[in-house]
């Protein structure tokens, strides 16, 4: 009986054994499988997925295009694995859980990386630095120091970067009230400040930045923290899906593809004229609507951007038609007399001639550009030519080979633009000098018009 009794004991000591080693098994094989087999699955499947937020830093939907700093960088990533990029917008508070449930493969976000957020995802290296500002109107002028917040009101996004510090700032004493909002876009609430419908909020500095454009009443006060760090978040246990990120980030930073998309996005944003971009923003709703139908149809017509148009006639006349320049141009357009003449219209000040004539002058100077591959890129080389004469622009581009620099790409021709107007430079070319800075400032301010546009009417 004792025998049997003690058969009985290893039996079921080793059927528990059995029970845990297979726990232990499983449990090995589910963390293989989020970790290291993460990547074979997204090479498997040919399918990258994307977890971000709808905001214009980080994607939104232009022209039934995807657009935004994040998308196009996770667009990029998707390239270097050879795969397929599938975008999946949960909701803010949504998208750490739709993570870690396995229902996308990494969040790329604008996330800031804290040690709250280390305790449940892994982070990339970081790819961008910025710090959290306070951003109040421009008619509140009390708010100067940390001091200053005790008894203010500061809305922000629940599950932000910015909830936590402000909770570090009332437990080091500061008396703020803190006012939290579910899956509302700090752009909104920016908005919001700008309206005066709340007075203060919290934004990163280049979310900041990016929205005083939209937003030319908001102030962007004093940072609330040192400097931060973002990056991109995975699972848990994903050790060789976040090396392949980190070995993409590191090749982007080193090539030139983040400078490229940063300055697709956030390039210029420290211009801010308040008085011109809140013209704008006025005559937007005042003058443009005057023109709106019939620059439509004519950008229609040549396969241009209506947006795009209408940012380059508010950049030559303001929306007025008796426009005059220096030098003598007339008209929404500014046409010169040549230009006038070769477009067989008698009337620059004519609303309706001068849209035609400008629009169709523009088009023929795009198309003399196809040696330029690359649509956007020959857009503005032939807005520059618009400004300068089509003939500056190539001795530029030359100028640019000379250099051993790319010449059909703006970032290398608004470089040597500005030599023409030195003699050592534009002695070399055939069309002499040429007040070089000009387009470049001219090409500018046409597309912060542009971005603003786009982001205010969609349709």
């Amino acid at each position: 009986m004792k025998k049997i009794i003690i058969n009985n004991i290893i039996g079921i000591s080793i059927l528990i054994s059995c029970i845990l080693l297979l726990i232990v098994c499983v449990h090995v094989r589910k963390l293989s499988y989020t970790g290291s087999h993460t990547l074979m699955k997204i090479q498997k499947t040919g399918r990258l997925r994307l977890i971000t937020d709808n905001s214009a830093n980080t994607y939104y939907i232009y022209h039934d295009t995807p657009r935004g700093f994040e998308y196009d960088m996770a667009k990029k990533f998707a390239e270097f694995l050879h795969v397929r990029l599938v975008v999946k917008v949960p909701g803010w508070s949504e998208m750490f859980p739709f993570l870690t449930e396995n229902k996308g493969d990494f969040i790329a976000a604008g996330l800031t990386i804290t040690d709250k957020r280390k305790q449940i995802v892994d982070f990339s290296r970081p790819y961008m630095d910025i710090q959290q500002r306070l951003i109040h109107h421009k008619l509140i002028f009390d708010i100067k120091n940390l001091q200053d917040l005790n008894g203010k009101t500061i809305h922000v996004r629940r599950g932000t970067s910015y909830e936590t510090r402000l909770e570090e700032l009332v437990k080091s004493g500061i008396k703020i009230n803190i006012v939290l909002h579910d899956n509302i876009a700090t752009e909104e609430l920016i908005r919001m400040v700008n309206d005066r419908e709340i007075k203060y909020t919290v934004a990163d500095s280049n979310i900041a930045l990016l929205n005083r454009r939209y937003y030319p009443d908001i102030r962007i006060g004093f940072p609330l923290e040192e400097d931060e760090s973002l990056g991109w978040a995975v699972r848990k246990n994903n050790p060789a899906f976040l090396k392949k990120i980190n070995e993409f980030l590191e090749m982007a930073e080193k090539t030139g593809i983040q400078g490229k998309i940063y300055e697709k996005y956030y390039g210029s944003v420290e211009i801010f004229d308040y008085f011109d971009l809140k013209k704008f923003h006025e005559r937007i709703d005042t003058r443009l609507p005057k023109y709106k139908d019939l620059i439509i149809k004519e950008s229609k017509k040549y396969g241009f951007d209506w947006r795009m148009i209408a940012s380059v006639i508010y950049q030559e006349s303001h929306y007025d038609p008796d426009a005059i320049s220096r030098t003598g141009v007339r008209g929404l357009m500014q046409v010169t007399l040549d230009t006038a003449r070769e477009m067989e219209i008698k009337n620059r000040r004519n609303p309706v001639q001068s849209i035609k004539a400008g629009i169709k002058y523009l088009d023929v100077l795009y198309n003399r550009f196809d040696d330029i591959k690359d649509k956007h890129q020959r857009l503005l080389f032939a807005l520059a030519s618009y400004n300068i004469g089509y003939g500056h622009v190539r001795d530029a581009q030359q100028l640019a080979v000379k250099r051993g620099m790319n010449k059909n790409s703006w970032a290398s021709l608004k470089k040597v633009l500005p030599l023409l107007s030195r003699r050592k430079f534009y002695k070399q070319t055939e069309n002499g000098y040429a007040r070089g800075w000009e387009p470049v400032r001219y090409i500018q301010r046409i597309l912060i018009y542009y971005d603003i546009l786009k982001q205010k009417i969609r349709s």
